[in-house]
């Protein structure tokens, strides 16, 4: 991609590229966008593109998939309706061009998404626990010396994206190992991602047909919600609710992910104030594995404190700043209005924002024509504080002192929980609770994944279902 004029990136209907009247510009890109009545008619002839995917053996298609991940982190691939070469240098200043990210944090996202791609073996060894992947062709076997046989619960995954974090891509991506055609309405910042991993994957061998990408208005994403059989929908809180009880649609939400600090534990919290930063800033704090509260049984001031000093040292930078740990905001409003949102709370009674305390400037600032927020962390007195379980997307946390047998009463739904701690009934609690989805037992990051884990339910069991099966020969 040897030039810096504007890109032309075409929708792609069943694995034909479509160039639409209809566009939207974003930094460095014009996008066809295609409408509701588009996206029902074409999907209504998906169920040839999954046929095509179930007639290639799952070996094939995890060779696929391998192939795809070196092309996507570090080939060239095409880009747009008229195949410009787009390195992955490229691709790397798109992003950060277009979602605020610096270049260090999208290459981090470039790697976890590659990841997941060339070591697709153990991802679906984690999502089907050790299935023989000769079952899903067959349609049926044995396991453990037990007639199995699983069916596809849909023709379609539709997955309707943000554009806070390039990584999310990672959690459709074993859609296509599975068998199953992905139908993706990318995030209106970064259609950069999807886009690449669809080329990547069509220049590896993988059907066309099998990706579909359909840039589109809200109407156009609630529309495929609709028709998809299973879906993925990311967004906060105001989105995903409107879907909340649906089975037929995944919820990737707010996290509010949180780091517990037990009683036998929490005299020793300078030695795990590593963990909290990392668990906090990892990813510039845009992902639903940040920690955005730390429980802590006792010294909570001083906890909040230590924290604070040293996320006050990551501040703005140039995107191509190697040490740049901050994302920027493409759109300045929503970073005011964040900002004013903690503001208006910290004037309730009972919150100090104690990095006030060690930052340089205001937290809402400006640095080479881009907007960012500083880290913020708020001790709280208690949950009852409207800043205690809130989440934001920088790197924010609240800090709240909870004795340890009150913090399951108090945490809420939370997507991962690091619980510092050794005491074995706390802990027997924690592993009962239906609060916690994701549970790291000792001192590791919120943000740390295995990625042979579930993340957030577990695709293999949204995609398929097991049947009894019996045979008399």
């Amino acid at each position: 991609m040897t030039t810096t004029t504007t890109i032309h990136i075409p929708a792609i209907r069943l694995g034909v590229p479509y160039k639409s009247v209809d566009q939207l510009t974003t930094t460095g890109a014009t996008v066809s966008q295609v409408n509701s009545g588009l996206i029902r008619r074409d999907l209504l002839g998906i169920s040839k593109a999954t046929e095509e995917l179930a007639a290639i053996p799952t070996p094939r298609l995890l060779a696929i998939c391998k192939k795809a991940g070196e092309l996507f982190l570090q080939g060239t691939v095409p880009v747009g309706d008229d195949d410009r070469d787009q390195t992955p240098q490229d691709y790397v200043r798109a992003v950060s061009a277009s979602c605020g990210l610096p270049h260090a944090l999208v290459r981090n996202n470039m790697g976890k998404i590659a990841l997941v791609l060339t070591d697709m073996v153990t991802i679906l060894k984690g999502l089907t626990r050790g299935l023989d992947p000769a079952i899903i062709d067959a349609g049926m076997g044995v396991q453990q010396g037990v007639p199995v046989s699983f069916y596809r619960t849909t023709d379609s995954l539709g997955v309707v994206l943000p554009s806070n974090s390039p990584g999310v891509n990672s959690l459709w991506i074993p859609s296509i190992a599975l068998k199953v055609p992905v139908v993706l309405k990318p995030g209106r910042d970064d259609p950069w991602t999807p886009y690449r991993i669809i080329q990547s994957l069509y220049a590896a061998g993988c059907p066309r047909s099998a990706l579909s990408f359909y840039p589109t208005s809200h109407e156009g994403a609630h529309a495929l919600l609709a028709i998809a059989g299973r879906s993925q929908l990311f967004g906060d809180a105001s989105i995903t609710k409107r879907y909340a009880g649906d089975p037929r649609v995944e919820l990737h939400g707010p996290g509010y992910s949180k780091v517990l600090i037990g009683a036998d534990q929490a005299e020793n919290w300078q030695k795990v104030i590593d963990v909290l930063v990392a668990s906090v800033a990892a990813n510039g704090g845009r992902s639903c594995v940040n920690a955005s509260c730390i429980v802590t049984h006792a010294h909570g001031k001083e906890i909040a404190a230590a924290l604070a000093e040293r996320l006050a040292a990551i501040v703005p930078r140039d995107a191509d700043d190697s040490k740049a740990g901050l994302a920027g905001f493409a759109n300045p409003a929503m970073a005011e209005s964040i900002s004013e949102t903690i503001d208006k709370a910290l004037k309730e009674p009972g919150a100090e924002d104690v990095t006030a305390r060690f930052r340089t400037g205001p937290r809402l600032i400006q640095h080479q024509g881009r907007t960012f927020l500083q880290p913020t962390v708020v001790h709280c007195g208690s949950f009852d504080h409207p800043l205690a379980n809130r989440e934001f997307l920088f790197p924010y946390c609240s800090v709240v002192e909870v004795p340890q047998d009150q913090m399951l009463s108090k945490i809420g739904p939370s997507l991962v929980v690091s619980a510092i701690g050794t005491d074995p009934a706390w802990r027997r609690k924690l592993l009962d609770s239906s609060l916690i989805h994701r549970l790291n037992l000792g001192p590791m990051a919120t943000s740390h994944v295995h990625w042979d884990q579930p993340h957030e339910g577990n695709l293999f069991e949204f995609l398929y279902r097991r049947r009894a099966v019996q045979t008399a020969g």
